[in-house]
């Protein structure tokens, strides 16, 4: 009897579908308007006390959720996002195959190690000392297939990076790879917006056509990230200028030094939500994280500034105001010192105020808002973290340089920009891609020369290079992080079927897991216990 039959229990009933009577019909449900008029029914699998309730309603921690997947994933909200997912990728698959000749191609995911780059799981094998490495993406399979003359080719790719996890990355993840010959940076950028154009769900609106292009120095400059979140104003303004006359001591030592700067974000009726001691913990992270202080400023209704008044002449007070376009209750936050160092503490901070003003219910960034943005213009390389004498790639060993910095290569190459282009949705990066080095001593050069990489470790890349291989270039879609965004997920964890954990394990079969000493030994491995010395 169905009666016995406990909630998610599978049954089996038989009988006649029939109208629902008059008044008995719920347009929420798909099936609201019938039902079964019942002949017999059978309990074919009763379901136990489960640990939580299959209600989207119910509050449940991650860990519950991730260690009972196969539970949380009834939820209508799972469903939704995974369905969503599935059905954009079919799209995005019809669009590339049938309408602009694409070929799927599936990679390896047994490789060997590349230089630069993400940290790589490495897998063991029987033949002794000798390790495969799992890709983070299929970037030299791609730039080989180039050269095989299969010129169109797409995939969606499984990547993995030996990293923690974080709301937005994952050590396993998903990514729908392209690559093109004879292409450059336009054809890459049209082909994208029209993927995402056609594949993006109906009931999301419509998409810009095209999307807006910032270079990586005006990102830098005006929102301190290489990522800029455009859905809201409140961006970096250069105020140099008003205080180059200025008197202050400590304001002229900062601009005497070659790139010293004074930059603002201004806060429309800011002083109304975030109080001193706001202000006071802001600031505190950005000075711990960055080295960098920053001083509030408001405006009083009298003209005059809060924290400020001592300090400066009336004349300069009134500069500022207008500079900023500043009112009564406004509020500045003003920083000086290197422009680098500056932008990126102040940009770090426009994020921070904006979510608290959001949690004081200031309507900043809407849900429903799909601010797309291009970035271009990067740097070719960067600084190394622990070493800023030596370079690294701002990307991969593989991109090219821009043609008119060409000459820079050889003797500024931290000068030189790169033919690099980064998709942005709603400020986090979604894709990223550029036009590759196609010829072989280039790409020696800047292995060898520039990144001081063996440069044998890619010797098959590098004959590729030398049989003919046509220009070419590239993106990588994030498919995760794609989808989070357009289903409002807070973690690309809850728009992927079986997730790792923050730690990068796997909850509900417990792996990463021990393996016996005679598997160990099959591929020449000893563990060692950290405390102790065997």
């Amino acid at each position: 009897m169905l009666s016995e039959a406990t909630l998610e229990s599978v049954v089996l009933v038989k009988g006649t579908v029939i109208a629902r009577p008059h008044g008995q019909q719920n347009p929420k449900m798909a099936t609201g308007e019938i039902e079964v008029q019942a002949s017999h029914s059978q309990i074919l699998n009763p379901c136990k006390k489960l640990p939580f309730e299959i209600k989207d309603v119910v509050k449940k921690s991650e860990s519950l959720r991730m260690q009972y997947r196969y539970l949380d994933l009834r939820s209508s909200q799972l469903q939704y996002n995974l369905r969503l997912r599935s059905s954009m990728a079919m799209r995005m698959r019809e669009y590339l195959c049938n309408q602009h000749g694409f070929v799927d191609v599936e990679t390896p995911t047994l490789f060997k190690r590349t230089p630069g780059g993400a940290k790589e799981f490495v897998v063991p094998t029987q033949e002794h000392g000798k390790f495969y490495s799992l890709p983070q993406s299929p970037q030299q399979f791609k730039q080989l297939l180039m050269v095989g003359g299969l010129d169109r080719y797409f995939q969606i790719a499984r990547c993995y990076r030996d990293e923690g996890s974080r709301p937005d990355r994952q050590p396993e993840f998903t990514q729908v790879d392209i690559e093109m010959s004879f292409v450059d940076q336009a054809g890459i950028r049209s082909l994208i917006e029209g993927l995402l154009r056609y594949s993006w769900p109906k009931e999301k609106g419509s998409l810009p056509d095209p999307f807006p292009i910032m270079t990586y120095a005006e990102a830098m400059s005006s929102y301190g990230c290489d990522k800029p979140d455009t859905r809201f104003q409140m961006k970096i303004t250069d105020v140099t200028s008003v205080f180059s006359a200025a008197q202050l001591g400590f304001v002229q030592e900062i601009l005497n030094k070659p790139r010293g700067c004074v930059k603002a974000i201004h806060i429309p009726e800011g002083a109304k939500y975030l109080k001193r001691k706001d202000l006071d913990s802001m600031t505190k992270i950005i000075k711990d994280q960055y080295k960098q202080d920053v001083m509030p400023l408001v405006l009083k209704s009298d003209g005059s500034w809060r924290f400020l008044q001592k300090l400066i002449s009336d004349e300069l007070k009134k500069d500022l105001t207008d500079a900023m376009g500043a009112k009564a209750e406004d509020l500045i936050l003003l920083a000086a010192g290197d422009h680098d160092r500056v932008c990126t503490a102040l940009g770090k901070l426009r994020l921070d105020v904006a979510c608290r003003l959001e949690e004081c219910g200031v309507s900043l960034r809407s849900p429903t808002d799909y601010n797309f943005l291009w970035v271009v213009d990067f740097p070719l390389f960067l600084p190394k973290e622990d070493n800023a004498q030596e370079l690294e790639s701002t990307h991969h060993p593989f991109t090219a340089p821009n043609p008119e910095d060409m000459d820079l290569l050889y003797t500024e190459p931290e000068k030189v920009r790169s033919q690099h282009y980064d998709l942005v949705l709603n400020g986090c990066e979604i894709g990223g891609g550029s036009i590759r080095i196609h010829n072989a001593d280039l790409q020696r050069w800047v292995l060898e020369h520039v990144l001081k990489e063996d440069a044998n470790v890619l010797s098959h890349l590098l004959e590729a290079l030398e049989s003919g291989a046509p220009p070419h270039g590239g993106i990588a879609l994030g498919l995760d992080r794609l989808t989070a965004i357009i289903t409002g997920a807070p973690s690309i964890r809850d728009v992927i079927a079986f997730p790792k954990s923050f730690r990068g394990r796997d909850l509900m079969s417990n792996a990463p897991d021990f393996v016996s000493d005679e598997v160990l030994q099959l591929y020449h491995i000893k563990v060692r216990c950290p405390d102790s010395g065997n």
